[in-house]
């Protein structure tokens, strides 16, 4: 368990809500995220998903 970081390690990283962490990773968006029981393990590596709200500025 030494690669991987918890919801709550995850939300102070990247600046967001546990409960958003806990969505993006039932929603696989968060790769290499798994599940034991009741918790999520993130994988330490893992880059911030992007907000799937906000679109791609064209150039």
């Amino acid at each position: 368990m030494l690669d991987y970081i918890s919801v709550q390690q995850a939300a102070d990283q990247w600046g967001i809500s546990k409960r958003r962490i806990q969505k993006l990773c039932e929603e696989n968006r968060i790769t290499g995220a798994v599940r034991f029981g009741r918790a999520w393990a993130i994988p330490k590596d893992t880059e911030k998903p992007a907000d799937a709200r906000k679109k791609e500025e064209k150039k």
